[in-house]
């Protein structure tokens, strides 16, 4: 944690502080405990961090934290409350007490409790600390986000597998008893496999037609035929917390040249960056370098094209730093971020092809090992 030690010192402030569920990304890093009642961590300047937990949940925190455990009674909360009946105000109290002086607190920080806190000391919000320490995955959350990818590669194949089975029929899919096959159906079945390996999907795309021509519409009704299908898997492990991230791009029956030819350009502007992603490289400019091949490609960026960044980091959020747009910063030995072109026009569809892999010194290892698909 120098990160955070370094942002205290930076900024004269003697403890870090956030509060919140382990829905909040930043209490789940820094606390590796799962709840659904809002939790205080603190962390004194080179000390170990605390978290301040009900006492029913205090022998499970011990098991899956490596902070210091206290009860709420321990950290004075209850005698607090006796005189400040306000729960926000007595919580901001006891904060500022453990601190002992002048807090720093991530940007997602409720804001009505910074404003408690504020009434006993100085708060200061610190933006890069904390997303900076998770940007770079250890080996043992590389483990988890690989096994979050095999779920999500073992519910594609299933969607896959429904979609095989299904023949054109007119403008429609429909499966082997004559029914339309639909969007809901095979979002359903993704749902159902992730579950199978304990994880869970949520906006799951599954879009055809054109449909796809929206970068996130998650599709819905018969799916066409002989046109796009855009199918995203995000799924979140609900063990670890750690996600995953997939598209592939299929087309069940002929394809138009139109999409053919997208499909082409995508995947080559793929390879393309993934030859330039290594250790220092520029976020910025391996996006710009995909947009200059798709301008060569002739097809552009807005308000149709190439409309969206070429890829982002993933972890505890399923989207987190570093990115890979105009804003994007140098990448890092023990990131982990997705690489996703796509061209999208209304009227002729879109297409998307997007894997997950780890930034190294030499350039980058993929964890997506689903093979790269577009006829069925």
């Amino acid at each position: 944690m120098d990160a955070l030690d370094e942002a205290m010192h930076q900024a004269g402030a003697l403890a870090y502080v956030a509060y919140g569920t382990s829905s909040d990304a930043t209490i789940r890093y820094l606390t590796s405990f799962r709840t659904s009642d809002p939790v205080i961590y603190l962390k004194r300047y080179n000390e170990k961090g605390i978290i301040v937990v009900p006492a029913m949940e205090i022998t499970r925190a011990a098991v899956e934290s490596p902070c210091t455990v206290m009860s709420r009674a321990d950290a004075g909360f209850f005698e607090v409350l006796k005189e400040e009946p306000d729960i926000s105000k007595a919580t901001a109290r006891v904060i500022a007490d453990l601190a002992g002086g002048d807090i720093i607190v991530p940007s997602d920080f409720p804001f009505g409790l910074a404003k408690d806190i504020s009434s006993f000391g100085n708060i200061t919000v610190e933006k890069n600390a904390v997303s900076s320490l998770r940007a770079i995955k250890t080996k043992r959350e590389i483990g988890m986000m690989q096994k979050t990818q095999a779920a999500a590669e073992d519910a594609l194949t299933a969607a896959l597998a429904m979609i095989r089975r299904s023949r054109p029929s007119g403008d429609h899919l429909v499966t082997p008893e004559g029914s339309p096959l639909t969007s809901e159906q095979v979002r359903y079945a993704i749902h159902a496999k992730l579950l199978e390996h304990g994880c869970r999907g949520v906006d799951t795309i599954v879009a055809s037609g054109d449909e796809t021509s929206e970068v996130h519409l998650r599709g819905s009704g018969p799916i066409a035929a002989d046109a796009p299908i855009i199918l995203d898997i995000f799924p979140q492990d609900e063990e670890t917390g750690y996600f995953a991230d997939m598209t592939r791009t299929v087309v069940r029956g002929e394809p138009s040249p139109e999409i053919r030819e997208m499909y082409e350009s995508v995947s080559d502007a793929q390879a393309l960056a993934f030859s330039l992603i290594r250790a220092g490289a520029d976020g910025s400019s391996i996006y710009q370098a995909v947009v200059s091949f798709f301008s060569d490609c002739g097809y552009g960026t807005e308000p149709h094209g190439f409309v969206h960044s070429l890829g982002h980091g993933v972890g505890l959020d399923i989207h987190e730093a570093p990115s890979l747009n105009l804003r994007g910063s140098p990448l890092a030995a023990g990131n982990v971020i997705t690489i996703e072109p796509g061209l999208y026009y209304p009227g002729i569809g879109g297409v998307r092809i997007e894997d997950m892999g780890l930034v190294t010194g030499g350039g980058f290892s993929r964890i997506t090992r689903f093979p790269e698909v577009f006829c069925l």
